[in-house]
């Protein structure tokens, strides 16, 4: 199988590769014994180990159960299936316009019952305002130079955010002071968000914290990302949108959440971190 045109997908595969060929040295075995023990031929686990194919699940089950490492199984496979669709170029995705980029997320929120999101960069989608939403997806679209259809998009997305207020699911969000500085709009639309931010923070199913700038950091800040329940993580970067769902990547986002929670400021503290924001706009 010749090498998969995404270097990104690749390099997950053939790190995938070496973590089995690993597996099989700690347990002792050779690429042979490792073949008899799962039923199929030698060259079939030397293919699998360089990286020139790629094992189905029940094949990493099987290496797994060979190598008495049954337990590494659910983080092997979760790898498997992330290899070819955790890192999607944003270029593919929004080639058709920003609109069908919102609404790709729509089963996927409606499925979702408790959100954790960390952001260092923008009001989190979820709370934005038809205003700054316009903002920024007319700066992204310009940035990326694709389709002209912001006003479909800001529409999809007030449609997709209608999950805060339905459903009964649990939102948690940790924003950094800085979000509620940058001027990504006029001063009259970021005051009317910074409004709204204060408004959704008395909602009895969201809990805001906002880590504050002169706070003593235990934690430094990070890439913006979002855990939906305790089985996926979405984390984007200039040029790609991660999809992680191995059990360790999920749990490491988790404990990275927590920690950055800990140093939020919330209830009267935090209003007032968004109030000293709205003035400074005057």
């Amino acid at each position: 199988m010749p090498p998969h045109p995404s270097s990104r997908v690749q390099k997950a595969r053939e790190v995938l590769a070496g973590r089995l060929r690993e597996i099989r040295r700690d347990a002792g075995i050779s690429g042979r014994e490792l073949a008899v023990r799962c039923g199929w031929s030698e060259s079939k686990s030397s293919r699998i180990e360089n990286s020139k194919t790629p094992p189905s699940d029940a094949d990493i089950r099987a290496w797994c159960r060979a190598c008495a490492a049954e337990d590494q199984a659910p983080d092997l496979i979760a790898a498997n299936r992330q290899s070819a669709e955790a890192h999607v170029e944003w270029k593919r995705l929004q080639r058709t316009g920003l609109r069908r980029l919102q609404e790709s997320t729509g089963d996927l929120y409606q499925q979702t019952k408790t959100f954790r999101v960390y952001v260092s960069d923008v009001i989190p989608g979820f709370l934005q305002t038809p205003g700054y939403a316009s903002a920024l997806l007319s700066s992204i679209a310009d940035f990326r130079g694709t389709p002209d259809d912001v006003s479909e998009a800001v529409a999809a997305r007030m449609r997709r955010n209608e999950v805060l207020s339905k459903g009964g699911r649990r939102f948690s969000f940790v924003l950094e002071e800085s979000v509620l500085r940058y001027r990504l709009c006029t001063a009259e639309t970021m005051a009317a968000q910074l409004g709204h931010l204060l408004g959704v923070m008395e909602l009895q199913n969201v809990a805001v914290g906002i880590v504050p700038f002169s706070g003593q950091r235990a934690v430094w800040p990070m890439p913006t990302f979002t855990i939906f329940d305790d089985k996926r993580v979405h984390a984007d970067t200039l040029d790609a949108a991660s999809t992680l769902t191995q059990p360790s990547q999920v749990e490491l986002y988790a404990q990275a959440f927590e920690r950055l929670s800990r140093q939020a400021a919330r209830g009267a503290a935090a209003r007032s971190l968004v109030a000293d924001a709205v003035a400074s706009l005057s």
